[in-house]
């Protein structure tokens, strides 16, 4: 099974847990980690070249610090292009039998995302979740490390999700 991990950081440069995370996925087989924040500095989304890694990917991840309770921008600049791009094209049902998911770090406590002070974790990557179960995905539940620290990083599990 092929597995593409496709990353986004705003801070890209100056991130700590999410480059030690990817470092650990480096040593995995079938999974390819596709960098928005270094192959897109200038926000020019390919389409094209988008869409063949999509094509060639069993299941696809998106992986990122949760900024705001949202995606960084690029990462949603990738979602408007390139999931745009499949719904309007003659093949809308490109993702169909591919799975999706989500991995994303948070600063916080989990208490801070159980949905009592607001929308909990599930109800905040919603709108992303949909729009990959609306062009045909089976979408998997998503895995956030919450208080997210690079001196407690939970690096099994991470690794076990990409597996």
């Amino acid at each position: 099974m092929q597995t593409l991990l496709i990353f986004a950081h705003t801070f890209w440069e100056d991130s700590k847990v999410n480059k030690a995370l990817l470092e650990s996925a480096k040593s995995l087989n079938n999974l390819t980690i596709h960098n928005l924040s270094t192959t897109y500095k200038d926000y020019k989304i390919d389409v094209e070249s988008e869409i063949a890694l999509l094509q060639k990917a069993d299941r696809i991840i998106f992986q990122f610090p949760l900024f705001w309770f949202s995606t960084p921008s690029l990462l949603k600049e990738w979602e408007d292009r390139v999931l745009s791009a499949i719904f309007h094209s003659d093949n809308p049902k490109l993702l169909e039998g591919k799975t999706f998911s989500i991995i994303t770090t948070a600063l916080g406590e989990e208490s801070s995302y159980d949905g009592s002070d607001g929308y909990g974790i599930n109800a905040l990557l919603s709108p992303i979740n949909n729009a990959f179960f609306y062009l045909g995905a089976k979408v998997e539940e998503a895995f956030c490390i919450f208080s997210a620290n690079v001196d407690n990083l939970p690096l099994q599990k991470y690794l076990a999700k990409l597996r």
